[in-house]
């Protein structure tokens, strides 16, 4: 490790906070910048530096990583006036952790190697508590000699890290990562709610399901959130309904039908249009148990 290296860290949520600490702790000099300021004091307090906007992080910084909201805020950070491609120097390594567009992925590496920039499409999955105990799974894209550069980096963050193919290809996994979740949280919601209807303890038909042939992420960790009315987000309604777009959109240009991601899709639709965006994930259960189908 070169704990001379400076990195960067772009978008400072429920997630990138966590993960832009671990690169800290790990002994590298960060560099830090997010819409609002006031998210990155207990960083700033730990010895990382505020830069004013995207355009002087990427000045400064030799390995940079953004992990923001949309595919729009990608477009902006990256190609924007002040964006990291028109102002990082050549030779810098750019990370993108959002859950974007695989197409939008591809367009950052076609840039960036114009201008002698590596770049990676390097998305993650395991939620709020991965971040914060650096246990993430993350799904690489990008050329394999600028992923082994970017691996030190990544080993701070996750332990399960995989590049996956060309630039786009992370991008797509976390897509089919998605799907996946969205049908083991759907399943998880019926089955509780079913349970509950049926007169049964959810919490003890959850010690009964949740270690056996039905077992997931999302059953043994949601759902006692979803039994103790917390829907703080891990990760919120409103981004996961934006990777369902993503992976539709994706899922209609290579020409496959995908009903059940299709009927997700409209599900969070639902849960937003009730004013639930806000919250995380699990919320789902409110739309069942609320009557709001």
């Amino acid at each position: 490790m070169d704990s001379a290296l400076q990195t960067g860290f772009i978008g400072l949520g429920v997630m990138g906070n966590a993960m832009a600490g671990h690169l800290l702790t790990a002994g590298y000099s960060l560099g830090v910048y997010t819409r609002t300021e006031q998210k990155a004091k207990n960083l700033v307090d730990a010895g990382a530096q505020w830069f004013a906007d995207p355009a002087s992080l990427a000045k400064n910084c030799d390995v940079i990583f953004t992990m923001v909201g949309y595919p729009s805020d990608v477009e902006e950070i990256y190609f924007g006036p002040k964006g990291i491609l028109e102002h990082a120097k050549p030779g810098t390594l750019v990370i993108d952790m959002t859950t974007s567009s695989p197409a939008l992925a591809q367009k950052i590496y076609a840039e960036a190697k114009k201008r002698g920039i590596d770049a990676l499409d390097a998305p993650v999955s395991g939620g709020d508590i991965g971040a914060k105990n650096a246990t993430l799974t993350i799904m690489v894209g990008g050329e394999e000699a600028s992923f082994q550069r970017a691996k030190p980096f990544l080993e701070a963050l996750g332990k399960t890290i995989i590049r996956q193919g060309a630039a786009g290809a992370g991008q797509h996994t976390k897509m089919a990562n998605q799907i996946a979740v969205a049908g083991n949280l759907v399943g998880a919601v019926e089955a509780i709610t079913y349970a509950r209807s049926a007169g049964l303890d959810p919490r003890t038909v959850l010690l009964s399901i949740a270690n056996g042939a039905a077992s997931s992420w999302q059953l043994s960790n949601m759902v006692p959130r979803m039994l103790d009315s917390n829907f703080a987000p891990g990760f919120y309604v409103k981004h996961f309904l934006k990777d369902l777009r993503i992976a539709l959109e994706s899922a209609e240009q290579m020409g496959i039908e995908m009903p059940f991601l299709s009927l997700a899709k409209n599900l969070f639709e639902k849960l937003t249009e009730e004013g639930f965006s806000e919250l995380g994930t699990h919320a789902l259960y409110l739309l069942y148990e609320k009557g709001l189908l």
